[in-house]
């Protein structure tokens, strides 16, 4: 019934998502901890009134994209709307990659693009990063693949990679597509939205999920040069995105002063919450997103995830040899990260005196 790459492979595992009734903090899926702009729930409430939501909605999604021409000063022909980032990298991958193909990307990095590429039986190429999750430019650029992507600030290490250096390796492609994945770009100090301009083969992409509060609408965006989306809609759902959704993304992006009031929130939080991390003994990465990575190198930290799921808090922890010895932490409301620390503490303290647990490779 199916292909025999599909019976292969593993599906994409998301983090875990509490069932109704479970009083859970939730710091494992990098959600945003407040609220969108009420301007946002009034444009929900008025979709879903009167009689047009039997009607199908815009196929390009006109006045999302018209919102977001407008904020990031950008033609609608450079600019394609998706259900959150992940479709927009499903039509990329669908777009450029049949069997054979390559797709190189930095690693350790969002695993959902070792899922795409397999679904797409490409042929994929790690290119490690160094030691304080630099970009391995060298080897990307010599991988010469028909897809490049680079997740920046990266998930699960939270670090950014300078817009300098992305220009080189647009550069250094030949026209090779390069994909920059920019989810968390709201929460850093700079971001590769005007290299699109610079370098044909450059495609952004960006949510609303993280800095704009609505994961749980849908809403992504992809910026490149008109013959870039052109190919893109040829593999776009027709209608793929709801009434609601673009209600709700066009106004979200007209009160992006609230968005930016909670991301500064956000990363005042992100301080303090990397200064405690390192002074309990842990390595952190200097973050630019919504979260921070944690690791304390050669110690798996499975035990500590699970303690922490005990107290009734998520936190996620990635079962491979890279991310072993490391937990990722969203970045919660004040109260959230001081019921984590409460928590976390005696659970640090436990882990370091026993003897540390080999990690497989």
């Amino acid at each position: 019934m199916f292909r025999e790459s599909i019976k292969k492979m593993a599906a994409y595992r998301p983090g875990e998502q509490p069932r109704p009734g479970q009083r859970l903090i939730k710091l494992n899926t990098n959600e945003n901890p407040y609220p969108p702009s009420p301007r946002v729930r009034r444009a929900v409430a008025k979709a879903m009134t009167g009689s047009a939501i039997r009607l199908y909605p815009a196929p390009r999604a006109d006045e999302f994209v018209a919102s977001a021409a407008r904020i990031y000063s950008i033609p609608q022909s450079m600019i394609i709307a998706g259900n959150g980032s992940d479709e927009l990298l499903a039509m990329v991958f669908r777009a450029t990659l049949g069997s054979g193909d390559t797709v190189a990307y930095p690693v350790p990095t969002y695993s959902l693009y070792d899922t795409l590429a397999l679904v797409q039986e490409a042929r994929i190429v790690h290119c490690p990063v160094g030691a304080d999750f630099e970009l391995p430019l060298d080897a990307l650029a010599q991988a010469r693949a028909n897809l490049t992507i680079v997740c920046s600030p990266n998930s699960p290490s939270g670090t950014s990679t300078p817009v300098r250096s992305l220009g080189a390796l647009a550069k250094r492609l030949d026209g090779r597509l390069l994909v920059i994945d920019e989810a968390y770009a709201d929460f850093a100090d700079e971001n590769a939205l005007g290299l699109i301009r610079r370098y044909r083969n450059v495609v952004v992409l960006r949510t609303l999920s993280k800095s704009y509060s609505l994961a749980g609408m849908r809403l992504g965006l992809c910026f490149a040069h008109p013959p870039v989306i052109d190919a893109l809609l040829k593999v776009k759902d027709s209608y793929n995105l709801s009434r609601v959704a673009l209600a709700a993304g066009a106004e979200a992006l007209r009160d992006s002063g609230w968005m930016r009031r909670n991301v500064a929130k956000v990363i005042r939080t992100r301080a303090m919450t990397e200064a405690r991390l390192r002074k309990l003994g842990f390595q952190v990465p200097p973050s630019q997103a919504n979260f921070v990575l944690a690791r304390m190198p050669g110690r798996d930290l499975a035990p500590v995830t699970r303690g922490l799921r005990r107290a009734g808090i998520l936190v996620r922890h990635f079962a491979t040899p890279l991310l072993q010895d490391a937990i990722r932490i969203s970045i919660g409301t004040p109260a959230e990260m001081a019921a984590l620390f409460k928590a976390l503490a005696p659970l640090v303290r436990a882990s370091q005196a026993k003897p540390k647990r080999r990690i497989r490779t």
